[in-house]
């Protein structure tokens, strides 16, 4: 029994009530260990003591040092173990204005003192696998810079105003956007692409070997697909729309993982100033305008091979055009070396190499120079 126990993941609860630290131990105690602490000063001594705590569930009024001043240590802390935590922060339904303080902060999800069994569970569940997530790709960062010399790009992808949409038609229909969104994740990125859900509405991508031209270009085809999405609820139409933070390693093998998230968090906040429905990068809002040519068609070529080999030529045919575009600068070089008669320019035609970006006519001088300038 004390084996299974320490396999558990750990949650540290921080209320000064014992009811409700006694009430929320009762719900979780066969899913977490738990750690209890009585105010914020005494929880943040066992974050800096316990290394194993993955989710810190944390009341909002409390002696020596509230919820919100906890929040603040642990966001600002230079311990990455500390300033990553999953932070669940309990509130009334009547507590607005501190869930709007708490969320500035950087809480993570909020919860009030009367939510259900299956719904908490659910929720620190979710907490604890982010958590054990970030710790994993943290630990395996070393091994992924080595394969990618530090090739690293991050997208936070966030749906706007989640709490508006929650309050003004309940939170199952926060929740629906969200599995949509997650279901719409999963189909579109590549298989070495990792899917992280980091709250409610928001979620991570990390992606090997892909720079931020190819990540503006998805984020961009995502907004996109999610705005075609129409729900209907008690004839209410309601539309949703992202908002999109992309951050990048740039080949530099010592930026962490935890460094590109904060940096792509940043940058969702920086597009929700603007009003929303967004893709920022370092270099400021990315655009149909200002994303690289070779990227706005780019596609997995891995997936669609592994797609050939189960036998589904006709999804991969689906994408064929898009495939003959990212593949002509590769099929280029090996007609340059090899001189094997690779129908360069009639691929390129094919591809309809000549409708973008208003390039003439197509010959295979003209494709080399527009695949230069795209690269």
């Amino acid at each position: 029994m004390i084996e299974e126990s320490a396999q558990l993941p750990r949650i540290l609860i921080v209320d000064d009530s014992r009811m409700v630290r006694a009430s929320l131990i009762k719900q979780i105690r066969d899913k977490f260990d738990v750690r209890e602490e009585v105010d914020g000063e005494a929880g943040w001594q066992s974050l800096l003591l316990d290394p194993s705590i993955e989710v810190v569930i944390s009341d909002i009024g409390m002696p020596r040092l509230d919820g919100f001043g906890l929040l603040q240590r642990i966001r600002g802390s230079r311990l990455a173990r500390i300033n990553c935590l999953p932070v669940l922060i309990i509130s009334g339904e009547d507590e607005n204005e501190a869930r709007m303080r708490a969320q500035e902060l950087g809480a993570t999800d909020f919860i009030s003192k009367g939510t259900p069994r299956v719904e908490l569970l659910a929720r620190l569940e979710a907490l604890a696998k982010l958590a054990s997530t970030r710790r994993e790709l943290e630990q395996s960062r070393e091994q992924l810079v080595r394969r990618n010399r530090g090739d690293v790009s991050v997208m936070v992808i966030e749906v706007d105003h989640y709490d508006k949409l929650c309050s003004e038609y309940g939170h199952n229909i926060g929740q629906l956007v969200h599995r949509k969104l997650s279901k719409l994740l999963s189909a579109k990125v590549r298989k070495e692409d990792t899917i992280a859900h980091l709250a409610e509405g928001q979620f991570a991508v990390i992606s090997p070997s892909a720079d931020l031209d190819a990540c503006g270009a998805f984020a961009l085809r995502l907004r996109r697909a999610i705005e075609t999405i129409v729900m209907t609820y008690k004839e209410h139409r309601i539309r949703v729309s992202l908002t999109v933070g992309l951050a990048s390693a740039h080949g530099d093998a010592s930026v962490s993982l935890e460094q590109l998230l904060q940096a792509a968090s940043q940058r969702v906040a920086d597009g929700r100033k603007l009003g929303g429905n967004r893709v920022v990068s370092e270099s400021g809002e990315v655009t149909a305008d200002n994303i690289g040519r070779f990227s706005r068609l780019a596609v997995s070529v891995d997936h669609a091979l592994t797609q050939l080999r189960s036998g589904s030529p006709d999804e991969v045919k689906k994408r064929l055009r898009e495939l003959t575009y990212s593949l002509l600068p590769l099929l280029e070089l090996m007609e340059a070396e090899y001189r094997l008669g690779i129908p360069i320019v009639e691929l390129a035609e094919k591809a309809q190499v000549t409708s973008i970006e208003g390039v003439g006519t197509a010959t295979t001088e003209g494709a080399r120079t527009v695949w230069r300038t795209a690269s």
